[in-house]
């Protein structure tokens, strides 16, 4: 059994292929894969440990209520009220065990969440390419290598073209470091490992291959992460703090009025320990406690629905932050399109070909004037199938195999795909003429090269962007022999590169040149065989979306580097714009936003379609909207983008074509690159918000009620028309359940109706409080109404009378959930009452109040009795007036705003 080789960047590539037993054209055998498998363990690193169920039962108790409670407890044993501290033990052990089990269920959720998104690694197996789960990996696999992956496992490097590589991770070296193949000495610095790759950094440049020398813990990342485990401390989100310091600033709050109501009690004779105790429950029923479990579970929840639409979210804070999100910033290619590229168009010298075949299917014909021809009776057109199968790093599987049939990328595949429609064959020709070396696309040059032999010379095969390739010819192949790329010709070729453009296909120039030497330049004096033409049609669901975001006030801007041409056409074809007149901003228009005038900087920000544009100017183009105010979601796949996706507020990348770089810098990887999916993810993200701000003004408003109604009674020297245990009972047992219930509720329809929060907006805006504060009055004026009717109108004791009370609150606020409902929603179909939830939670809660009157242990110690027929109608009664009140204000504000809206449109 193969052994891990010492030293590998010391040991030439036989010798390190032969420690490894493997051979770099067939690899592991899937057999040998196992064993190594079984000898070696996954590719993985010891995994940080999350919150265990002991850690989150024990942070329980951190909690400021059950500080509050304890003081309670003690309280009523110091002033031998054994029941009432009983009760109160109870109320702890209640309020821990919600808080536990909320809190274990959101954070499992999460964590799971988390393990959907793995990266992947390209091997030969078996002479087969294929694409695995990183974790897969095992000693003497051969993994090929593109700019923009993540290293998975650390590699001896047997090929490399132009490689680049950023170590920073691993050595602290900021710049890329270029790679090389020579065997090296043993005793030099990490840092000086030129032949080697490891696990964690990250691939910016070029392409190769390397053989796996170490995975999992064996590598030189895991011997680090073994020496120092760094575990930073929890991060929280900005909505996670701002709920804290709301928490913060409530507890001050209460505080003051506690202890003036208790001071107040006391002065005007009534017992100290009663008034201590309802101090203390007030404080309990003001501070919302809840309100960081609902959130977290909120969050969860939220999570889920996400990954359920194929996003995925890397951070937390990015699902605040898309409810806010004013400027989508999308590239075109499989965002916007299908990303199932098929060549249509080959326009060569003698004129245009048409390719007929749908997807990966490899038969189809060749056209000109609606007549089909034998390609390979052309004189020019084998040669361009050639170039496009060999400059190519794809793999197309025959359709008889059992394996993935593509490997790759969409636009390489369609090449594969077009020239097997010629029988022309990728293995055939490397059989014919060998790959001696690639160069790697370079974004900056805009081309690729693969160099073969064939007869004693090399052959240079070329593909990339048409006006690059254009630039580099010096001839052009026809079908009498070569003739000469003059200007005239070459401005002639971009017109026709328009044309196809103006079809909606985008472009690819392909070229070749034959020389002596293998060290020639490979993009100078090039020969034109052809462009090619590819249709990569626009996506179904992505006109409804992009109308669901105009109707939502965000913004949707095209970003990408096609032809202005192409990007205008498909702009037009989803709904972008409708203007053919449309203005496109060019790559080249996007400076620095201190060096743009206002007139420009205006032109770029009101732009909706930007072409030619590379990854750096991106950067420009987040700064300018971020300056406008605006909060900005960007999409990237390449390695290039990944510092755009950083500097976006919402990053989210590729998971189907994007690089494993890119997907490590974004908060969000979308899994299936659709456009759609961002649009539900924002959805989501709004949801979210609202339904945190939901549950905080339910929480709040009810205990503004309470408090008003314990410290007016205080006040007056009435009498107390809750006790405390009975508000114990309320905030802490019956409150919780259908603030859970709004805290997971799903998006209202006329959600995306509504232009974005702002950034800064806080959870509670001027409005709400003011809608707590007149909730809050509501409630105590219904409370305070039942207790003085039970007293006057039913002539009932103080005990029925508090117990009319004591009810009349528990269904007060299990109705006033439904006034938690949006202002334009429907009266009776509405978010709420279509959340299964809030209807379970009413139900349970409904029981808990009956239990605390009928069961005897329970109403003996919150001092309830039966309310009677009269009392029950007196409690069904009032504790829907709030409810009723609500409805009308909401009625009212509602027509005020269609109101508005009408008299704006009719201006």
């Amino acid at each position: 059994m193969a052994e891990l080789p010492n030293q590998p960047w010391t040991l030439t590539l036989e010798q390190i292929l032969d420690e490894l037993d493997v051979s770099t054209n067939q690899g592991l055998t899937e057999s040998e894969v196992e064993n190594r498998r079984k000898q070696y363990g996954e590719n993985r690193l010891q995994e940080a440990k999350g919150k265990s169920a002991w850690q989150i039962f024990i942070e329980q108790f951190k909690s400021l209520i059950i500080g509050i409670l304890a003081v309670a407890a003690a309280l009523s044993f110091a002033f031998s009220q054994w029941i009432e501290g009983i009760a109160v033990l109870i109320a702890i052990v209640i309020n821990t065990a919600i808080g536990f089990f909320t809190e274990y269920k959101a954070i499992r959720s999460m964590e799971a969440l988390q393990k959907l998104s793995s990266t992947t690694a390209k091997v030969r197996r078996g002479g087969r390419l294929q694409e695995i789960p990183s974790v897969e990996l095992v000693p003497g696999d051969i993994v090929i290598l593109e700019a923009g992956d993540a290293i998975a496992a650390d590699l001896r490097l047997l090929e490399a073209a132009n490689l680049q590589v950023n170590e920073s991770s691993l050595t602290g070296e900021s710049v890329p470091v270029g790679k090389s193949l020579p065997p090296l000495s043993g005793d030099i610095p990490l840092a000086e490992h030129l032949n080697m790759l490891y696990k964690g950094t990250a691939l910016t440049r070029g392409s190769g291959e390397g053989v796996v020398v170490a995975t999992g813990m064996k590598t030189e990342l895991g011997h680090i992460s073994e020496l120092a485990q760094q575990a930073g401390a929890e991060q929280k989100t900005p909505l996670e703090k701002r709920l804290d310091e709301l928490g913060e600033w409530l507890v001050w709050v209460t505080i003051a009025i506690v202890i003036v109501v208790a001071i107040a009690g006391i002065v005007a004779g009534r017992d100290i320990f009663l008034m201590v105790e309802t101090a203390i429950a007030l404080a309990v029923g003001a501070v919302p406690e809840g309100l960081p479990i609902v959130a977290t579970v909120a969050l969860a929840r939220g999570m889920w629905r996400m990954a359920k639409r194929h996003a995925l979210i890397n951070q937390l804070s990015a699902v605040e932050t898309l409810g806010a999100t004013s400027v989508i910033c999308t590239d075109k290619t499989g965002t916007l399109t299908e990303n199932q590229m098929t060549v249509r168009r080959i326009m060569i010298d003698a004129g245009e070909i048409q390719v007929t075949g749908e997807g990966l299917e490899t038969k189809g014909s060749f056209q000109r004037h609606n007549e089909t021809f034998n390609p390979r009776e052309n004189p020019v057109l084998p040669a361009l199938l050639e170039v496009g199968v060999l400059c190519n790093n794809a793999a197309l599987q025959p359709e008889s195999s059992n394996e993935s049939r593509v490997v790759g990328d969409p636009m390489e595949v369609a090449l594969l795909v077009a020239g097997a429609k010629a029988g022309v064959q990728r293995q055939q020709l490397l059989e014919q003429m060998s790959e001696i070396r690639e160069e790697a696309f370079d974004p900056d040059l805009k081309m690729m090269a693969t160099i073969h032999q064939l007869d004693g010379q090399y052959r240079f095969a070329v593909k990339g962007a048409p006006e690059a390739v254009l630039q580099a010819c010096s001839c052009i192949l026809t079908d009498s022999g070569k003739a000469q790329m003059t200007e005239t010709a070459r401005q002639h070729w971009q017109e026709r590169v328009n044309q196809l453009a103006q079809q909606g296909l985008r472009t690819l120039a392909l070229a070749q040149k034959t020389t002596a030497s293998e060290k020639a330049d490979p993009y100078e004096d090039l020969i034109l065989l052809g462009i090619v033409g590819l249709l990569d049609p626009p996506r179904e669901e992505v006109i409804p979306a992009i109308k669901e975001c105009q109707q939502a006030g965000i913004r949707v801007v095209m970003v990408t580097g096609d032809q202005p041409v192409t990007a205008k056409n498909i702009a037009i074809a989803v709904g972008l714009t409708n203007n053919q007149q449309a203005d496109v901003v060019l790559g080249q228009d996007l400076r620095n936003p201190e060096e743009l005038s206002p007139e420009a900087s205006q032109r770029i920000v009101e732009a909706s379609v930007l072409a030619r544009v590379s990854p750096e100017q991106k950067l420009n183009l987040i700064n300018l909207h971020q300056r406008h105010q605006a909060v900005v979601a960007m999409t990237g796949d390449g390695v290039n983008d990944a510092p755009a996706l950083r500097k976006a507020d919402i990053g989210i990348a590729m998971g189907q074509r994007g690089t494993q770089v890119a997907k490590e810098a974004a908060d969000m990887v979308l899994q299936d690159d659709a456009f759609a999916s961002i649009v539900a993810a924002v959805e989501q993200g709004r949801a979210i918000f609202n339904n945190i701000r939901k549950f905080t003004i339910y929480l709040l408003s009810g205990n503004v009620g309470e408090i008003i109604l314990v410290s007016i009674a205080s006040l007056l020297n009435a009498p107390l028309p809750l006790l405390p245990l009975q508000i114990l009972y309320i905030n802490v047992v019956n409150d919780a359940f259908p603030a859970l219930a709004l805290g997971v509720g799903e998006a209202e329809p006329a959600l995306m109706k509504r232009p974005p929060r702002p950034a800064s907006e806080p959870i509670l805006a001027r409005r709400h409080w003011l809608a707590i504060a007149g909730y809050g009055l509501v409630i105590a004026a219904t409370l305070a109404g039942a207790f003085i009717l039970a007293f006057i109108w039913l002539g009932m004791n103080q005990k029925q009378a508090v117990t009319i009370t004591f009810m009349t609150l528990g269904f007060t606020r299990l109705w006033h959930v439904f006034n938690m409902r949006d202002r334009d929603s429907g009266l009776l179909r509405n978010e709420i009452t279509r959340n299964p939830y809030v209807w379970g939670a009413l139900v349970f809660c409904t029981g808990l109040l009956l239990i605390a009157v009928y069961v005897p242990l329970l109403s003996t110690v919150l001092q309830t009795t039966d309310p009677g027929v009269n009392g029950w109608l007196l409690i069904l009664g009032m504790s829907f007036l709030p409810l009723i009140i609500g409805q009308v204000v909401k009625l009212i504000n509602s027509q005020r705003g269609r109101r508005k809206v009408m008299r704006s449109h009719s201006r």
